[in-house]
């Protein structure tokens, strides 16, 4: 079970991106009041995990009324996460993790960022909702073990409330170049959990056995 808790407090560590978020808030709530800045952090972290838990538990469900196969999540997902990988490795910007060009200038705009960008799409985005759902479903002939992707879900999620209450001061810490640092190197460990993703959505396929 510890191994199911590593991999999934991993892949949300990527997909979620705590310390990119962070720097994102601390850049969108300047001039902010730190009251309002910690309500709405606060506020942003709630929603964001109930829209993740709902992924993670409904999604399932989901998949079951759309026909959809454990193996094809399992590709599907490791493709997206790959992508996703490339683009941490690279400490390039995307869909995926960050929020677009106009999605930034539009917050720049809002007083209360807390669900808009905040709760989603900076921590609940797809990347993190797509890893939701597939490590649930991986997981789902053991309870216990599901219970350990919920249990690595809220571990990151509480990470991520901590490091928007001091976002300035981690900010200052690490440094741009610290925090691309620790991106990469959790782009590489999501990279590989994305292939061995598709490897095991291959091999549940049976595209390739003889007959």
């Amino acid at each position: 079970m510890l191994e199911t808790y590593v991999v999934a407090f991993t892949t949300f560590f990527a997909t979620v991106g705590p310390l990119d978020v962070a720097a994102v808030f601390a850049a969108l709530t300047a001039g902010t009041s730190r009251a309002k800045a910690k309500s709405m952090a606060y506020r942003g972290t709630l929603i964001a995990t109930v829209i993740l838990l709902g992924f993670a538990l409904g999604g399932e469900v989901v998949l079951k009324t759309l026909g959809i196969s454990l193996a094809a999540l399992k590709v599907a997902g490791g493709i997206l996460l790959l992508l996703i990988a490339i683009d941490m490795v690279f400490a390039r910007s995307n869909g995926g993790l960050t929020t677009t060009e106009e999605e930034t200038d539009e917050a720049s705009t809002k007083k209360d960022i807390s669900v808009f960008p905040l709760a989603t799409p900076l921590i609940a985005g797809p990347g993190a909702m797509g890893a939701a759902i597939l490590l649930m479903a991986q997981s789902a002939e053991s309870a216990a073990h599901q219970g350990m992707v919920i249990a690595a879900l809220l571990s990151i999620t509480a990470l991520t409330l901590c490091l928007l209450l001091l976002a300035t001061r981690v900010q200052k810490l690490l440094g741009i170049t610290g925090m691309h640092v620790i991106t990469r190197v959790f782009g590489v460990l999501l990279a590989s959990l994305a292939v061995q993703f598709m490897f095991d959505g291959l091999a549940a396929s049976n595209l390739f056995t003889n007959g």
